[in-house]
C-alpha cells in the first residue's frame, strides 16, 4: 500500500463529473489497484476513487517544463483509468508532503459478533426456538443453487427450510424462494415451507414473505446465547 500526502487536485470523468479543487490530501493505492482520496474531515469514505480493474499512469515534470507553463504548477499527475468502463480519475500532485510504502500482507477478515452462521450454530442447536417439538435434520442443506442454512421437520412432520440473515432483506427472501422452489420438487421432502429469520427485518422484506408464503421470524442473538434474560428484564 502507498499512501501519499499532497496538495493536489483531482477531476473525475465519465459517468458522471466531478472536480476537488486544490487541497491537502491523503491519497491511497492499494495492492488490488484501487486508488482512493481522502480529506481530513467529513467521514470515513474517500472523496473520491478508482475501483479495480483500473490502471494507473504517472506523468512527472521537471521544473524547466513546469517553468514554461505558468498556467500550472503541478510536478506529478496521475490518471487512473478503469479497464472495463473507461471511466478516468487524474490526480495533479502540486507539493508532495509525504510518500510511504507499506507491505500489509493478507488480512484475515473481520470477525463479528452476530453475523450469519453464529446464528446459524445457535439456532440449530436451539431449533425448538422455532416451536415445540421440532426437530434439526441438518444445517447447509446441500441444493443444486446452493445450501439451504436449516432444514428442520415441525411438530407436524412437515419440512421447513430456514434462511437466516443478520439483516432481512428482500433479496433475502428471493433467495428463500428459489430454495423453496427447488426443494418442493422432491417427493421425499415435499411439501415445504419455508421460515426466513433475521436480527432485524425490513418492511419490504416482511410484505414479499407474507405474500409468498413464508413465516418471518425475528432473532433475539443474547437470548439465544443464554446471555439475554427475557423473563427477568424490568421492560
Amino acid at each position: 500500500m502507498r499512501l501519499v500526502v499532497a496538495r493536489c487536485s483531482v477531476d473525475y470523468t465519465g459517468r458522471l463529473t466531478a472536480h476537488l479543487p486544490l487541497a491537502p490530501r491523503l491519497l491511497i493505492v492499494k495492492a488490488d489497484g484501487s486508488v482512493l482520496v481522502h480529506s481530513d474531515g467529513g467521514s470515513y469514505k474517500p472523496l473520491n476513487w478508482m475501483s479495480p480493474p483500473c490502471t494507473l499512469r504517472t506523468t512527472t515534470r521537471s521544473a524547466e517544463e513546469a517553468a514554461r507553463d505558468e498556467s500550472s504548477d503541478w510536478i506529478e499527475q496521475w490518471d487512473v483509468t478503469h479497464d472495463k468502463s473507461g471511466d478516468r480519475l487524474r490526480v495533479r500532485l502540486h507539493e508532495v508532503l509525504e510518500d510511504s510504502a507499506h507491505e500489509l500482507g493478507s488480512d484475515p477478515g473481520l470477525v463479528k459478533d452476530g453475523v450469519e452462521a453464529h446464528l446459524q450454530a445457535l439456532l440449530a442447536q436451539n431449533i425448538e426456538t422455532l416451536g415445540e417439538g421440532w426437530t434439526l435434520v441438518r444445517r447447509e442443506y446441500a441444493t443444486a443453487i446452493g445450501p439451504v442454512d436449516i432444514l428442520a421437520r415441525d411438530a407436524a412432520g412437515q419440512s421447513v427450510a430456514v434462511e437466516i440473515k443478520r439483516r432481512g432483506e428482500i433479496d433475502g427472501v428471493e433467495q428463500l424462494t428459489r430454495y423453496l422452489e427447488l426443494l418442493n420438487r422432491d417427493p421425499l421432502l415435499s411439501p415445504v415451507r419455508g421460515i426466513f429469520a433475521a436480527q432485524v427485518i425490513k418492511p419490504q422484506a416482511k410484505v414479499l414473505a407474507a405474500d409468498r408464503g413464508i413465516t418471518c421470524v425475528t432473532l433475539d442473538y443474547d437470548a439465544l446465547r443464554g446471555i439475554d434474560d427475557a423473563e427477568a428484564r424490568l421492560f
